[in-house]
């Protein structure tokens, strides 16, 4: 199976509507979500935090948790992505619980929406479909 709309796959995400002043971060309306299970690979992580935008990951994992069974793992309320030294001493539940969060929880079925505009992007099979009608470009 394909698995494309992970949180990390949302967190690079944005409405391009013409006249869309504030479009990211999309917010998630689930209705199918899977998590899997994978293997921790702590360097491609932290490799990968510099290019995030953590509030918007937070915000993403606050949307989905009531849709997770079993629950979503705790992540810290604040991290500084920026700090590449710093964050080689995240401790191992820390990376193991952004891992999982990141990389193992994807949107099977549901909808990302722009929050300034409120269009509905459909996620099928697990696929973001961001293209824009004619009136929208």
């Amino acid at each position: 199976t394909f698995k494309a709309m992970r949180l990390l796959t949302h967190n690079f995400l944005k409405s391009n509507v013409k006249g869309t002043e504030n479009g990211y971060p999309l917010n998630i309306e689930v209705k199918t979500i899977k998590c899997e299970d994978s293997p921790v690979d702590r360097e491609f992580l932290l490799n990968m935090l510099p290019k995030v935008n953590y509030p918007a990951l937070r915000k993403a994992v606050q949307q989905i948790s009531p849709h997770c069974d079993p629950p979503l793992p705790e992540i810290p309320e604040n991290v500084d992505v920026a700090n590449t030294e710093g964050n080689q001493n995240l401790d191992a539940t820390v990376i193991a619980n952004l891992h999982k969060v990141m990389f193992d929880v994807y949107l099977v079925e549901g909808w990302l929406i722009c929050p300034d505009t409120g269009r509905r992007f459909p996620v099928k099979d697990s696929i973001p479909n961001m293209i824009l009608h004619e009136d929208e470009i």
